[in-house]
């Protein structure tokens, strides 16, 4: 998590213009029937630290169907005000909301159980047949968030279609997190795997990255300015860079992390994404297919990487810390020691291990609109700050006027995160008497435009529970 202030937080409640907006556009929508909504892995990190605090936050804003009971389901031996402690923080209450979110907390259970056995199965459904029985025979959607690796998928949603499924006069839904299998054979192994159980419809593939609200700009940038359009290829455009940096390394997740490696966490699904929104042709409208059909065509553009065109790395640690600082001392200055660490030099990482924690790849979309543009395409753990942003370089002016090197190169860029922004660098007079240049920028900071609204502060993962789930 980035330290300065998340476009995606939603520790403030949502305007009173906005819930009106949305509760009116929702007015149609049948909210009466009962919900259940599993929470598979609600005792990790994906759970506690996004999809509990998503929840709270849709509940809080009385965007969450009035009829919803959470379940956690989990191997740990805990209880509910155990799972409660260990995600309350992360859902910012304030003091004004706590009456509210005790409520919440009420529509809350956990249940033990395998995920390789059928008992817990067994008793996830009964518990869904008693909720029916409590809303008088009401059938029950079910919706079921797979917050687990991908080891376990199978497992679980083989036992889910045999024994947890609706009886055809409600819906089930299945939410699957990236990654989805650990390379191409295991992905295809899935997909055929749950092509046998489940109907497409029943299936969403969730890159939770499409959920930010600068991801889900680049569409109207591109498609909704005309001046864009005619610059937006080969001819124009020198570089494109996609870049995701993050400041911290780890932080607990090094068991998954070294098994995984920052191109199959980063590179392959988020970064992906966003070249394919860069890259893509205007589709034939906004529905999901379109899109998803012109995101393809990119994709089958883009032939094997070279290993010349790649740059792998993994952190070492701080010389700070080579020179035997000790933990006490670094904390009594202020400094997490973890920030000091080398890669290796956490407890659950292999000391042989050569798992990448920075990636670099030069990709290349061989269609007419951008043959010859090279896509950098970077990311990586424990760098200098923490910044996700698309980069598009243009090329330099044809006959120059100025002297050598006093041009630079214009360029458009889209800030992800922290702090969502859109700016062009671009070449100005210098006030006063004389006509020399200078770069300068044309910025739209979110922070500062939209201080009065607060539409854009929705978490992504609320957007796409609320608007592909319970709809």
């Amino acid at each position: 998590m980035s330290r300065c202030q998340r476009s995606d937080s939603m520790s403030s409640p949502l305007s009173p213009d906005l819930i009106a907006y949305l509760r009116e556009s929702m007015k149609e929508l049948k909210f009466d029937p009962p919900y259940v909504f599993v929470i598979f892995g609600a005792s990790g990190d994906l759970a506690k630290k996004k999809i509990y605090p998503t929840l709270w936050w849709l509940f809080r804003d009385s965007l969450l169907p009035i009829n919803t009971t959470v379940v956690g389901y989990a191997r740990s031996d805990i209880t509910m005000e155990i799972l409660r402690d260990s995600f309350e923080k992360a859902c910012k209450v304030r003091d004004s909301e706590r009456k509210k979110f005790s409520d919440f907390i009420t529509r809350c259970t956990y249940m033990k159980g395998c995920y390789d056995t059928p008992e817990g199965f067994r008793q996830l459904k009964l518990f869904i047949d008693e909720v029916q029985c409590k809303n008088n025979d009401q059938p029950v959607n079910r919706l079921y968030y797979l917050a687990l690796p991908p080891t376990v998928f199978e497992s679980v949603t083989y036992r889910l279609s045999a024994h947890c499924m609706d009886n055809g006069d409600s819906w089930t839904r299945v939410i699957i997190e990236k990654p989805f299998g650990h390379d191409l054979q295991s992905s295809n192994k899935l997909s055929t795997h749950l092509s046998k159980l489940f109907k497409e419809e029943q299936l969403y593939r969730i890159d939770h990255y499409l959920g930010k609200e600068m991801v889900q700009n680049l569409m109207v940038l591109r498609f909704g300015n005309r001046f864009l359009g005619p610059s937006w290829n080969r001819d124009n455009i020198a570089s494109v860079t996609i870049s995701f940096k993050e400041n911290f390394g780890t932080k607990g997740r090094a068991g998954y992390f070294d098994t995984a490696g920052i191109i199959r966490d980063v590179m392959q699904n988020h970064l992906m994404q966003i070249l394919t929104l860069v890259a893509m042709e205007k589709p034939s409208s906004l529905n999901a297919e379109d899109i998803r059909d012109e995101k393809v065509k990119v994709l089958k553009a883009i032939k094997p990487v070279e290993s010349k065109n790649v740059v792998l790395g993994q952190y070492v640690a701080n010389p700070e810390c080579a020179r035997g600082l000790c933990i006490a001392y670094l904390k009594s200055i202020m400094i997490d020691p973890e920030a000091l660490m080398g890669y290796k030099d956490d407890k659950d990482v292999s000391p042989n291990s050569i798992t990448p924690t920075y990636a670099l790849a030069v990709l290349y979309v061989h269609n007419e609109r951008w043959e010859g543009v090279p896509f950098f395409l970077r990311c990586g753990k424990a760098l200098n700050e923490n910044k996700a942003e698309v980069r598009v370089q243009f090329k330099e002016v044809n006959g120059d006027i100025y002297p050598p090197g006093e041009l630079k190169r214009s360029e458009f860029v889209m800030r992800v995160q922290p702090n969502e922004a859109v700016y062009l660098k671009l070449m100005t007079k210098k006030p006063g008497m004389g006509f020399g240049v200078e770069e300068s920028e044309l910025d739209l900071s979110y922070n500062a435009r939209y201080k009065e609204r607060d539409a854009h502060r929705t978490s992504r993962i609320s957007k796409l529970l609320l608007f592909t789930n319970f709809m």
